[in-house]
């Protein structure tokens, strides 16, 4: 970095060197960036201030700085805790967003870009204040931070928002907190170790793009080039939560409440029928990130299962209106003349098209599945500095195969080749979710789920705990293995080590099981009368259940008439991924989304509503501001999710400490 545009030409062409920064430059901070892709390993500081300023952030761990004349305080700068630390803190915190959504949608949302913002903005307003004596988290600091926080956030895949409740609702199995902590650790512990040994051939061999990973490593460029960026990005996430939690305070005051639509459904208010408008901006933001066609088809499904269906059962006499209504009809009659609420009839149909429309799908991954298992032919890549050795791998994976197998047949009682076959079935499904997502950016975590219910409802046909556990070992590892390959993508990027990403994902998935669990158990007392209702749906739940349910008990287990439903479900199901993995990309997208339209079948109308409103939101800014919403519609949704649903738990937590006053 010499002073002056002449030295800076005389250096690159008289000496031969690769770049030269004028610490002149307004653009310092962005060039040197732009001149250092993989960070700094040695700075001579002889300068300080503005250029000071600007190396710091790209130093990478470890960095050398031999100090000459530098300004006092700079040497006294202290800095912050391990990023895994900060990364584990906000992992914990965020697995309570994706429990609550996971309950409320049966999805959970990537956390990674929301962590690096909340990071950044923590540690610079640290810095501020301490007058610059304790330092921000540097560029691959806070990747780290980023593999702790997303690991943390995806902790509801690994069973907390789906098999765990199934479990209880069908077996009556309670499980306590220390047992979910183990568990849940345990099983994101299998996909972290698997993707130990893939991130040289998937990332440096085949150099899958794994598009997430691509994002936020283009992230941490831009806001460590230009922090005014970030600044203003952390801003409207802030601004984004507080304007969400602040209405979610009133509704729980009761000041403000769900509305009618003002229409009536088959002569009763529609509200009767699920179908009202929801003031509270969690939904709406859920649906700005879902995009405008699935939620048409998501509207489709709602008006098809609450305007058309739920009235036919109703007044067929196949389907009550609620509880109530179903308890006075079946008071006087044999079991075999009982009916159900109308909303437990149609989750049937809704589940198998929701099912088989996955599977469907996932089968036209098939050449990336061979590639999963297949060598690439070329020259073999040399080992990074810090990438993890190939003894620490096979020993993570032999340890991830015990510690697994002793806990299902301890804890679940589940027999011991029934555990071995889980897991290593869930190392084969894991590397193929890991090299589907590399390739597609979409994780089948919800079909590699489903292959191994299927599996163990042949081997143990009667056993729910064995299916529903079973198969979210393969659940939980394919969603930890991709989510680590994203992460390992961006520091690959970046020039971090992967061995500290390693630790960090760890790090964060111990914190999301401490944390998430404990609030799981806190919002849902009891799973069998709050879940799969229209305040909790709980849609992977229902899908969990209803498929373990029917190798269970037999078709004899559903409602009247829900067979021939489940039959054009299924038929729908085929026939729909098919026309859309066929025919050109530009008509594809006038086919429906058999995953919406199933997840209608299975949240309240009102949720598909609000959902419906947030998708037709962004896509009037995407076309009138297409700027703005590059740079902030998702963390406007973000922001939303996070403080609508952080203020829930709290909401939770006071519940439990006041009785439930």
């Amino acid at each position: 970095v010499p002073g002056g545009s002449g030295k800076c030409k005389s250096i690159v062409e008289g000496l031969g060197l690769d770049a030269a920064v004028d610490p002149r430059d307004p653009e310092l901070a962005k060039k040197l960036a732009d001149a250092c892709p993989k960070g700094i390993d040695v700075y001579f500081e002889n300068v300080g201030g503005k250029v000071f300023d600007a190396v710091f952030p790209l130093l990478n761990q470890f960095g050398r700085v031999p100090v000459c004349g530098v300004i006092a305080h700079y040497n006294d700068v202290t800095p912050p805790p391990g990023p895994d630390r900060t990364g584990m803190i906000l992992g914990g915190v965020l697995s309570i967003c994706n429990v609550y959504v996971g309950l409320k949608i049966g999805w959970g949302l990537n956390m990674s870009i929301t962590g690096i913002l909340l990071a950044f903005g923590i540690w610079f307003t640290i810095s501020r204040v301490s007058g610059g004596r304790v330092r921000m988290l540097n560029r691959l600091e806070n990747n780290i931070n980023q593999s702790s926080v997303s690991a943390g956030g995806a902790i509801s895949s690994a069973g907390l928002v789906s098999a765990i409740p199934a479990v209880t609702i069908l077996e009556g199995t309670v499980f306590p907190w220390w047992q979910l902590v183990l568990w849940l650790s345990t099983v994101c512990f299998v996909g972290i170790a698997i993707a130990m040994g893939l991130r040289r051939q998937m990332i440096i061999n085949d150099k899958l793009p794994f598009p997430g990973g691509i994002a936020c490593a283009e992230t941490l460029k831009e806001i460590y080039n230009t922090g005014a960026e970030a600044l203003a990005r952390v801003k409207v996430l802030v601004i984004a939560a507080v304007v969400a939690s602040t209405i979610k305070v009133l509704a729980i005051a009761k000041l403000i409440s769900t509305t009618s639509l003002g229409i009536k459904v088959a002569g009763v208010p529609a509200s009767n029928y699920l179908l009202a408008f929801d003031p509270t901006l969690m939904m709406m933001a859920v649906g700005g990130l879902v995009g405008l066609r699935a939620c048409i088809s998501l509207i489709g499904g709602a008006i098809a299962a609450y305007v058309v269906i739920a009235p036919w059962l109703v007044s067929s006499g196949r389907a009550a209106l609620d509880k109530a209504a179903a308890a006075a009809h079946n008071a006087s009659l044999p079991p075999e003349q009982h009916i159900t609420p109308f909303a437990e009839w149609i989750l049937w149909p809704g589940v198998t098209l929701m099912v088989v429309a996955s599977l469907v799908s996932f089968s036209f991954s098939m050449p990336s599945i061979l590639r999963s298992f297949r060598r690439t032919s070329g020259t073999e890549s040399r080992a990074d500095e810090g990438e993890v050795t190939r003894p620490w791998f096979f020993f993570s994976l032999a340890l991830a195969l015990v510690l697994c197998v002793i806990l299902q047949t301890w804890l679940f009682g589940i027999s011991w080749w029934a555990a071995v076959f889980a897991v290593l079935l869930s190392f084969a499904l894991a590397v193929v979710a890991a090299r589907v997502s590399g390739e597609t950016n979409v994780t089948p975590v919800g079909p590699m789920g489903k292959v191994t219910q299927l599996l163990f409802a042949v081997m143990l046909p009667k056993n729910a705990s064995a299916n529903l556990l079973g198969a979210s070992i393969t659940s939980g590892a394919a969603s930890q293995c991709a989510d680590l390959m994203h992460d390992l993508k961006c520091g690959y990027l970046l020039g971090a080590v992967a061995r500290k990403q390693v630790i960090g994902q760890l790090a964060g998935a111990i914190a999301g099981a401490l944390v998430g669990s404990w609030f799981y158990l806190i919002l849902i007392k009891d799973p069998k009368t709050m879940l799969l209702t229209p305040e909790w749906p709980a849609p992977a739940v229902a899908m969990w259940k209803a498929v373990a349910e029917v190798f269970q008990r037999g078709l004899e287990s559903l409602p009247p008439g829900a067979e021939t439903a489940m039959l054009i479900a299924a038929a729908i199901g085929v026939v729909l991924p098919i026309l859309e993995k066929t025919i050109p990309k530009k008509a594809a997208l006038y086919v429906p989304s058999c995953s919406a339209v199933g997840l209608a079948f299975v949240i309240s109308g009102t949720n598909s509503i609000s959902m419906f409103i947030g998708a037709c939101v962004g896509a009037l800014v995407t076309k009138f501001a297409p700027n703005w919403s590059t740079r902030f519609w998702v963390t406007l949704c973000a922001g939303i999710i996070a403080g609508e649903s952080l203020t829930g738990a709290v909401d939770a937590v006071r519940l439990v400490m006041t009785g439930g006053k």
